[in-house]
C-alpha cells in the first residue's frame, strides 16, 4: 500500500504506568497533594474541609456540592476542562483554582490506593482507584464503581482518602502547607486539620497597599514590613497569588537588600498570570509575566523608598532623645562654668521650636518697692527713636527631611545643633557661625549610635568641642582643656 498516495489515521495511546508517572511527577512533595485536595473542595463550594492526617491514612471530607454520575465521570477524566469553561462556582461563585485535571492522578505517588466518597442529592457512590490492581489489567482503563445507601444525617459532599501511604505526614509541614496556599481567607470557607480550625496567619507591621495595573489585569495585595523583633519569624518575601492560591514566593530583587530583606512580608494577586501544571511556577516568557515582572519592580521600589523612610524616622526620634540628654548635660556642664561660655552665661536647652528648657533658668531678683528719691534721682528714659532692625539668626540648612536640630540657648544667644546625613567620606562635625553640623554618615557616628549611651556621649563630645573652640582668644590646647571640663561635669552626677 502506498501510504504517500492515501490518507490514514494513527490511534494515539498512552500507557498507564505513564499516566502515573506524569502524575507522580506533577507535585515534588506530597504535601502538594494535600493542597491540591483542599483547594478541590473550595472549587465545590463547601463551607468546611476536615483534614485528618494519621500515620498511614490521609482523608479530607468537605460539605460542598459533590458529584453525582455525570460529575464522578468528569472528575476522572483525563486533562478535564471543565473548571476552565465553568470559572466560576455556582453557589458562592468562587474564582475556581483549578485547572488542568491531572491531580487526582498525582495522588498515587504518595499512596497505593486513592478513594472517592461522594454524595449528591439521592446519589452517593465510592469509587476506588488502587493503583496495583490498575496496572494490572491493562487494556481496562475502567475503575471499580460502588452505589452506596445516601446518608441524610451527612448530607452533600465529597470525601477523599488515601491509604497505605509511602510516607507518613508531617502535621506541622501539613498545616504551614495549607496555610500558605488555600484561600483561608475567603468567606464561607473553614479548614480544620485533625479537628483544629486553621486560622490566616495576620502580620502587624507598616502596611503597603498594592495596586498596579497592566496591560492583562491589575497586581493587587499588601506588603507588610514587619518590626525588627518579627524579623526572624517565618520566610521573608511576597507571596504570588493566583485565584486566592499562592503559586510561587519571590524576593522580587530584595537579594541585594541585606538585613532588610528579612522584614518585608506580604501577597500580591494577578489572577491572569499563566501557571505551570504543578501549580508551582509561572509561564516566565509569557508576556503576562513579563507585564507582571515590570509592575512588581514599581512595587518593590515603593517598598524600599518606604522602608527607608522608616528607617530615618526611627534612627530620627533616637537621635533626637540623645541631642536632647547631651544638651541637657552640656547646659548643666556650662552653668558650672560660665566662664568657659562663648556667649555668656546660663544656658538653656531644648527642641528648636518647642520652648521645652532642659536646664535650670536663671531667677529675676526679687523685687521691692521704690523710693521717691530713687524715683525723682532714676535717670529719664530717652525718647523712642525708631528701632533698628535686630540682626537675622543663621537659618539651618538640612540636606533631607529627616535632619534632627535642636537649640542650646546661652544668654542672649543660640548654638543650633543639626544631625544630618554629609556622607561617609564627609567630615564628623563642623561649624557654621552659631550652627554646630553633625554628620551621622560619619563611621564614628555609626558605631556609636548603636548605644544610647555612647550615642549621647558622643554628640556631647562633638558638641562640647565646637562650643570650647567658638571663645574668642582660646587656642587649640585650652580648648581641648576646656571641652575636657564641661565634659567631666556632664557625666558626672
Amino acid at each position: 500500500m502506498d501510504y504517500m498516495a492515501g490518507k490514514s489515521t494513527l490511534p494515539v495511546t498512552i500507557d498507564k504506568s505513564h499516566l502515573i508517572t506524569i502524575g507522580e511527577r506533577l507535585y515534588s512533595s506530597s504535601l502538594e497533594l494535600v493542597r491540591e485536595l483542599v483547594n478541590n473542595a473550595f472549587d465545590a463550594d463547601a463551607g468546611d474541609v476536615k483534614v485528618t492526617i494519621a500515620d498511614d491514612r490521609v482523608e479530607v471530607a468537605d460539605n460542598g456540592s459533590g458529584m453525582d454520575l455525570k460529575g464522578l465521570e468528569q472528575y476522572f477524566k483525563i486533562g478535564s476542562p471543565e473548571k476552565l469553561v465553568h470559572g466560576k462556582s455556582p453557589v458562592f461563585k468562587r474564582d475556581r483554582i483549578g485547572q488542568f485535571g491531572i491531580g487526582k492522578f498525582a495522588t498515587l505517588s504518595a499512596c497505593r490506593r486513592f478513594e472517592v466518597i461522594t454524595q449528591k442529592g439521592d446519589f452517593a457512590a465510592r469509587v476506588v482507584f488502587d493503583k496495583t490492581q490498575w496496572q494490572e489489567i491493562e487494556a481496562d482503563w475502567h475503575l471499580p464503581l460502588d452505589l452506596i445507601e445516601p446518608d441524610a444525617a451527612r448530607g452533600d459532599g465529597t470525601t477523599v482518602v488515601l491509604s497505605r501511604l509511602f510516607k507518613k505526614l508531617d502535621i506541622d509541614l501539613v498545616q504551614q502547607k495549607i496555610m500558605e496556599s488555600v484561600p483561608l481567607k475567603a468567606p464561607h470557607f473553614a479548614v480544620y486539620l485533625n479537628g483544629v480550625k486553621l486560622a490566616p496567619r495576620s502580620l502587624s507591621g507598616h502596611r503597603v497597599p498594592v495596586m498596579e495595573g497592566t496591560e492583562f489585569g491589575v497586581v493587587s495585595g499588601e506588603i507588610v514590613i514587619v518590626s525588627a523583633s518579627q524579623a526572624g519569624a517565618g520566610e521573608p518575601g511576597v507571596e504570588v497569588k493566583v485565584k486566592q492560591a499562592l503559586i510561587k514566593r519571590d524576593l522580587f530583587g530584595m537579594e541585594t537588600w541585606g538585613r532588610d530583606l528579612a522584614r518585608v512580608r506580604g501577597e500580591v494577586h494577578a489572577d491572569w498570570l499563566p501557571i505551570t501544571s504543578d501549580r508551582t511556577g509561572f509561564i516566565a516568557d509569557s508576556p503576562e509575566y513579563a507585564a507582571f515582572a515590570t509592575a512588581m519592580a514599581k512595587i518593590m521600589s515603593v517598598v524600599k523608598e518606604t522602608m527607608s523612610h522608616l528607617a530615618g524616622k526611627k534612627t530620627g526620634v533616637r537621635a533626637k532623645r540623645a541631642m536632647r540628654e547631651a544638651l541637657e548635660r552640656v547646659a548643666k556642664a556650662l552653668t558650672r562654668h560660665p566662664d568657659l561660655s562663648p556667649f555668656g552665661a546660663t544656658p538653656l536647652a531644648g527642641d528648636g521650636g518647642t520652648g521645652n528648657e532642659a536646664a535650670a533658668e536663671t531667677k529675676e531678683p526679687k523685687s521691692r518697692a521704690v523710693t521717691v528719691k530713687e524715683a525723682e534721682d532714676k535717670p529719664k528714659a530717652p525718647e523712642p527713636t525708631e528701632r533698628a532692625p535686630k540682626p537675622k539668626k543663621a537659618a539651618v540648612e538640612q540636606l533631607t527631611p529627616n535632619a534632627v536640630v535642636q537649640k542650646l540657648k546661652m544668654g542672649g544667644a543660640q548654638v543650633s545643633c543639626c544631625i544630618d546625613n554629609f556622607g561617609p567620606d564627609g567630615p564628623e562635625v563642623f561649624t557654621e557661625g552659631t550652627i554646630i553640623y553633625i554628620n551621622r554618615d560619619h563611621p564614628l557616628y555609626q558605631r556609636e549610635v548603636r548605644k544610647k549611651e555612647t550615642h549621647t556621649l558622643n554628640l556631647a563630645r562633638l558638641i562640647t568641642q565646637e562650643i570650647s573652640m567658638m571663645k574668642d582668644g582660646v587656642g587649640p590646647r585650652e580648648a581641648y582643656d576646656h571641652q575636657s571640663i564641661l565634659l567631666k561635669d556632664a557625666f558626672v552626677d
